[in-house]
């Protein structure tokens, strides 16, 4: 493998959509050199525009790492595929290839002109052959490989989200031999993978995220974005033995609604652990690794614990991987049980993976055979052009041939423009569609900020000596200007809410122009992107006002509430802003607290108010 080679893996999954981009050591092992992920909302109910968030995502991690023209090996989720393990009679070698096409149309539930498949030779129990086939059907199939290709990236290779996670727990533990059981908890589905040496067998389970989040949704009757929030902010997964009775109730009430909703993959676990060691021959596990971002929860790894009766651990699939400077080893100790996909493609691309599956769709195969065909054609329109010029200074007729050959052209572009209109038209058509989606797919993650930022201010907020009075979003605020500045951000709250139903109770803020020959000052934060200016009607800021009462800290217990949530690394608040050089500089509070009224020792009233305003991490629309 040469050295320096570059491999760009994607993993596509229901909630979170993840990308990594590895170059060969010198040993011939894997150097992370760039991670980027971002969340998608599982919410049943948004199903219809999946595809639509998948592909945005996808663009969106492909700027962050610069990778456009990149060749992808990229992983579905194991909900996707028909995956069936079967055992072989004992024939010679040179039958397996009809024997395994005889067994997937058998096996396969649909007509296998009509699926995408793919199959890998495994080790069976006492030697016997075994086979894994993997199948999809071939529309589904085009659909996810054009939400890839929009970006303007090409399809190298389709692998399976459970095979990808085997490649990589053999490349970290290749010194186990015990059987273990890696669960792979995600947002819809959690998939088992039993290992046993060279063993395989997986199975997926409809219990995931999504899950727990609607069992909370049902419980106190919210809608899914407030479910998930609350389990993402307060979300646990209660033990037994008393183990709620030093718990906050609130917390306690909502982890045993977690902890019922879970309990159901323990007994699919069991179940999936009898069929495997009573069909396949297989053992018990002895050891359970779990991984993926449903088991982010708390207790979440004394939960299998006790409801499994075996040692339970983290999959660290970074053991045998180098990290790039550019990478935050912060960033990969927080989420490598959930980079397992990425690791597993990766090894595809330096040739170190155990399970090679490759679903091929229609397109990328058509790719591949003209790519195989270049050569040739390369050869032989150099024989044809030389040819030509033999021809022309015997025959001396260069200039027929040039005219025959002229009207040649001509005839085919007039073919091809009578097609060229139809598909500027659908081109056309699909660029209005999109558009119209990324409209939708925007005013649902401004509603899910407005929803996670208030889940926010109530975690950090959380003082008996103070409470809000008035939350307000403004526009056009800029937190450089003194904290007396008038006519500084912009209410966008209407003064008269109308009882219409449908109609917005927020006004459209005029863009604010700036001042003749001063540079723009935007609230950025780090890492992120600086806007050159908020979009009109956008609030950029939220004005809070409130009352503190005395306390031993008296007026600094606001002081502390902002520093508590300046803390937090707050997805949805901005404490950073730019001075006229560009140079990053943080808000002190005293650019934060715009009111704040103190009191005498003589003061007899019983709070005092204050007043705030906050940036907001990015411009949100009045819609």
């Amino acid at each position: 493998m040469a050295e320096n080679q570059t491999t760009v893996t994607l993993n596509i999954g229901s909630q979170r959509v993840s990308m990594a981009v590895f170059e060969t050591s010198k040993s011939g092992g894997l150097v992370l050199k760039a991670y980027e992920s971002t969340a998608l909302l599982a919410d049943p109910a948004t199903e219809s525009v999946r595809l639509p968030q998948t592909r945005l995502a996808i663009m969106e991690l492909v700027q962050k790492l610069k990778v456009g023209k990149a060749k992808v090996r990229y992983a579905v989720s194991g909900q996707s595929v028909f995956t069936r393990f079967v055992k072989l009679p004992p024939l010679d070698n040179d039958n397996i290839e009809q024997l395994i096409t005889f067994e997937a149309q058998q096996q396969l539930p649909f007509p296998i002109d009509t699926v995408v498949w793919d199959y890998e030779l495994l080790e069976g129990g006492s030697g016997e052959k075994e086979v894994a086939l993997v199948a999809i059907k071939a529309d589904a199939l085009d659909e996810i490989n054009s939400c890839v290709t929009s970006s303007g990236m090409t399809t190298a290779e389709i692998d399976v989200a459970p095979m990808a996670l085997y490649n990589a727990f053999r490349n970290a533990y290749a010194d186990v031999t015990e059987p273990v059981l890696l669960i792979d908890v995600g947002a819809k589905t959690s998939n088992l993978l039993y290992m046993e040496g060279k063993r395989f067998f997986t199975r997926s389970i409809p219990v995931g995220g999504a899950s727990l989040t609607t069992a909370i949704a049902k419980e106190y009757g919210i809608n899914f974005a407030e479910a998930e929030g609350q389990k993402v902010t307060n979300g646990i997964v209660t033990l037994g033995g008393g183990h709620t009775e030093h718990l906050d109730e609130a917390v306690a009430a909502l982890g045993t609604v977690i902890r019922n909703a879970l309990t159901r993959l323990p007994t699919e676990i069991a179940r999936t652990t009898n069929f495997y060691r009573s069909n396949h021959g297989g053992n018990a596990p002895r050891r359970i690794v779990l991984a993926g971002g449903g088991a982010n929860l708390p207790y979440a790894k004394e939960f299998f614990e006790e409801k499994l009766g075996l040692p339970v651990e983290y999959f660290n699939p970074m053991r045998n991987v180098m990290v790039g400077k550019n990478v935050s080893p912060e960033v990969i100790q927080k989420e490598a049980h959930m980079m397992g996909e990425l690791i597993g493609l990766g090894l595809r691309g330096v040739g170190k993976s155990s399970i090679n599956i490759d679903l091929v769709p229609a397109s990328v195969e058509s790719d591949r055979a003209s790519e195989k065909r270049r050569p040739i054609l390369i050869a032989s329109a150099a024989l044809l052009i030389a040819g030509f010029g033999v021809f022309a200074y015997f025959k001396n007729s260069a200039a027929s041939a040039a005219e025959e050959k002229l009207a040649e052209v001509t005839a085919k572009k007039d073919e091809l423009s009578v097609t060229a209109k139809p598909i500027q038209k659908l081109l056309k058509t699909e660029e209005a569609i999109q558009k119209i989606a990324k409209s939708y797919v925007a005013c649902k993650e401004d509603q899910a900020f407005w929803i996670g930022m208030l889940a926010d201010l109530k975690t950090n907020f959380a003082s008996d000596n103070e409470w809000i009075t008035d939350l307000e979003p403004l526009a056009n605020y800029d937190p450089s200007k003194p904290a007396d500045a008038k006519g500084n951000g912009e209410s966008i709250v209407k003064e008269e809410i109308g009882a219409t139903y449908g109609t917005s109770s927020l006004n459209t803020a005029k863009e604010a122009k700036p001042e003749e020959g001063a540079a723009p000052r935007v609230p950025v934060r780090p890492s992120q992107p600086v806007v050159a200016a908020a979009p009109s009607g956008a609030a950029n800021a939220v004005r809070i006002r409130g009352l503190w009462r005395d306390n031993v800290d008296k007026q600094n217990v606001v002081n502390k509430l902002i520093k508590a949530l300046r803390d937090s690394d707050s997805p949805y608040f901005n404490f950073m802003t730019k001075d006229a050089e560009g140079k990053e500089l943080p808000l002190k509070d005293e650019q934060i607290i715009k009111k704040l009224q103190a009191t005498a020792e003589e003061d007899a009233e019983y709070a005092w108010p204050y007043e705030i305003v906050i940036p907001l991490s990015r411009p949100v629309l009045s819609r």
